[in-house]
């Protein structure tokens, strides 16, 4: 079953490379191109491995991303979820677990445009296991890579961006306690 479409497992791999460099960007604009392509790679390997929902899902997300590097509006925000959650509630779930994947786009796009720090990276992990689950149901070996490198980079992204909220505010203690016994 893993194997039963080479072509479409070997797009998932493609995507999962792209996905790989997407993630080692630091300039927020060319993270947007590789995820671009990301989604265009990964909106083919839906459609070849018949998961319709995550192919329109993705699909979305191709102009959901291109007009995030347009602007950042919370208005488009709602309109992508209305759009990703329309679309797919009319005429393309047929099965319960076909949410997953509306799940994760729901949460994804409201990290992007809505949320910042934190708070974007806790509802990209929420998105990122809702598309783990739904590449398991699936079989897409490499969406399954895709997820799972974005979950850990996630959690090691929160603990780092956490940790240093901490020192932060420990050293902002401190150096008021200073200024308090100064004075």
């Amino acid at each position: 079953m893993w194997f039963a479409d080479p072509i479409a497992q070997f797009f998932g791999l493609v995507s999962f490379v792209i996905a790989t460099l997407c993630y080692m960007q630091k300039d927020d604009l060319k993270f947007k191109y590789f995820m671009l392509a990301l989604n265009v790679v990964h909106t083919l390997h839906y459609v070849l491995l018949d998961a319709l929902t995550s192919a329109v899902c993705t699909a979305i997300a191709i102009a959901r991303t291109y007009s995030s590097i347009k602007t950042n509006s919370k208005q488009l925000a709602y309109f992508f979820i209305l759009l990703v959650v329309g679309i797919n509630a009319i005429f393309i779930v047929e099965n319960w677990f076909d949410w997953f994947s509306v799940a994760g786009s729901v949460l994804g796009t409201y990290a992007m445009f809505c949320l910042t720090g934190v708070k974007m990276r806790l509802f990209f992990l929420l998105g990122s296991t809702c598309w783990l689950i739904n590449n398991i149901i699936v079989n897409s070996i490499g969406g399954i890579m895709l997820e799972t490198l974005a979950i850990v980079v996630n959690i090691n992204t929160i603990w780092r961006m956490s940790s240093s909220e901490q020192s932060e505010v420990q050293t902002t203690k401190s150096i008021q306690q200073l200024n308090m016994k100064s004075t």
